[in-house]
């Protein structure tokens, strides 16, 4: 029952001044974002591949209502693509972007700017030799993401996405972007949606990114499977040796901060390990779904308001 709750809390601006008010936020933020500005993060990324792992970076910012903020955040991003341009690490480090972030609802063009917004920088991190995934949101968004990803993958075929098993439409997605080339994150799903579009029990969501994770894996594309619950993570690697892919084709994905010990594991058992990592002064609305994912987020950050509040 927590879930929605926290879910509802993440759109609310009366409660994001309360949150972000409080003197024991700022640690507890620290442990699921990796700074408010771009240099802290870089600093997040060498750590990280120095250990073997690697990166995607999400500037933060989603559900914008001025195409200045659209705007703003594209050139973000093309700011990121240069830092990372600036390394040796390739497509070790590459970003996730919410298209509503780029101007997706605007009512105005939306779609177009959030297009062109994207375009410039899938081109940009092109240039520097990494790739751009885009990220799901809720269910309203999913069929302008898929467009913009098709018409991406036209000239840039490496720009991967992600897609959510509590949505019932998602196996069928899966089955239509599991072929040659696609990158494809599969993730549980991290909105509060309604019966008539998802999945409402925690069983039945696993159950579905089981059978999803099935189709990915036989299939031609690169499965990349965000998981913290461990029995995904053994069902991927059973799947990865039953349908006979080797350690390159596939990866796992992973929250920074979270199951850091497991990200570490995976690594030194050889398997590629990707750290999903978030940057940026707009980290209320990650932090809450954070928060609503794992029962265990709520009590950490529950422990920090009494022992520090």
């Amino acid at each position: 029952m927590l879930g929605p709750v926290l879910l509802a809390a993440a759109r609310s601006d009366s409660i994001r001044r309360i949150v972000a008010a409080a003197p024991v936020t700022r640690p507890v933020v620290d442990r699921f974002v990796a700074g408010e500005a771009l240099a802290p993060a870089m600093e997040t990324v060498r750590s990280l591949t120095d250990a073997g792992k690697r990166v995607t970076l999400d500037h933060l910012g989603e559900d914008i209502t001025e195409r200045s903020e659209a705007l703003g955040n594209r050139d973000a991003y093309l700011r990121l693509v240069e830092a990372l341009a600036g390394t040796d690490l390739g497509d070790r480090a590459e970003m996730s972007v919410k298209l509503s972030a780029f101007g997706l609802g605007l009512a105005d063009g939306g779609e177009d700017l959030a297009f062109e917004n994207v375009l410039a920088v899938v081109e940009a991190a092109a240039e520097a030799g990494t790739t751009v995934t885009l990220d799901a949101e809720d269910h309203t968004t999913i069929d302008s993401m898929l467009a913009v990803l098709a018409e991406l993958r036209k000239r840039y075929p490496q720009t991967g996405v992600v897609v959510q098993s509590y949505l019932y439409r998602t196996e069928d997605d899966c089955r239509a972007l599991a072929g040659a080339g696609s990158r494809v994150r599969l993730v549980k799903g991290a909105y509060d949606e309604p019966a008539s579009v998802a999945y409402q029990s925690k069983h039945e969501v696993d159950r579905a990114y089981v059978r999803c994770l099935k189709t990915l894996m036989a299939g031609k594309g690169y499965p990349m499977v965000g998981s913290h619950d461990p029995r995904m993570v053994a069902l991927a690697e059973e799947l990865a040796v039953r349908n006979g892919r080797k350690s390159d084709e596939y990866e796992f994905q992973m929250l920074y901060g979270i199951r850091t010990e497991e990200q570490s594991r995976l690594v030194a058992d050889g398997r590629r390990m990707r750290v999903y990592v978030p940057y940026g002064t707009d980290w209320y609305g990650y932090f809450m779904r954070r928060l609503a994912e794992r029962p265990a987020n709520v009590g950490f950050f529950l422990r920090s308001l009494v022992t520090r509040g």
